[in-house]
């Protein structure tokens, strides 16, 4: 296989991990970006380089069975969680893995078994990422943690992995790209509130019929 054909979805999947890098999203040895190329392949980034440093000759190419098609780099950890994804959900063309400050502190947080990130503070969180759902913890880079991950995202598009990191799905890089970004926002902005909360302020998240209406206004179009 010419894997040069590929060249222009390599250099996106690097383009965007040193944007997340950048961003401040992720660390130089932590976190994936995937990208579906067609229903056979996808692109992932590699295990043991600098994040922040790739280049498109570094991005892999997998076959949907799991085939390393540049065998002189060695495959993230989490590519089969990534390929179990890829699998569950057929409309997704990019998933993002990473390990933002706020959201990962609250991967070892929990309310009532769910994922305390509240979502429902802001129209626009809630209107892209919906409520996220928790992932209990498996062991990174294992067949039960990528199993566990694609039964999840069967159905949902944001991942919160129990004391690990997050993982996002989207229909093109940039939409995968932007709802790591906005769950970080998220994350924050569910510190900020609890501390003025604490502080005596009254918070007002969006109600049900809020939350209601903005389903209807996405899923209308």
């Amino acid at each position: 296989m010419d894997i040069k054909q590929y060249e222009q979805q390599r250099r996106q999947v690097a383009s965007f991990m040193t944007r997340l890098y950048d961003r401040q999203l992720t660390t130089a040895s932590g976190g994936n970006i995937s990208l579906r190329i067609n229903a056979d392949l996808f692109c992932i980034t590699p295990s043991a380089l600098d994040k922040g440093l790739l280049t498109f000759e570094d991005i892999a190419v997998v076959t949907i069975d799991g085939k390393n098609m540049t065998p002189h780099l060695r495959l993230s950890i989490e590519t089969e969680m990534h390929r179990l994804i890829l699998i569950s959900r057929p409309d997704c063309t990019a998933i993002v893995h990473a390990h933002p400050t706020y959201v990962s502190a609250f991967t070892a947080i929990q309310k009532d078994g769910k994922c305390a990130i509240n979502t429902h503070l802001i129209a626009e969180s809630y209107y892209i990422l919906e409520d996220p759902v928790l992932v209990d913890y498996r062991l990174m880079g294992t067949v039960n943690l990528a199993e566990i991950a694609a039964v999840k995202a069967f159905d949902h598009d944001v991942l919160l992995l129990e004391n690990h990191g997050a993982v996002t799905l989207g229909r093109s890089m940039l939409e995968a790209f932007d709802k790591m970004e906005l769950f970080e926002r998220a994350a924050q902005m569910t510190v900020i509130t609890a501390q003025m909360a604490a502080s005596g302020y009254d918070v007002s998240a969006l109600g049900e019929s809020r939350l209601k209406q903005l389903m209807q206004m996405k899923y209308q179009k």
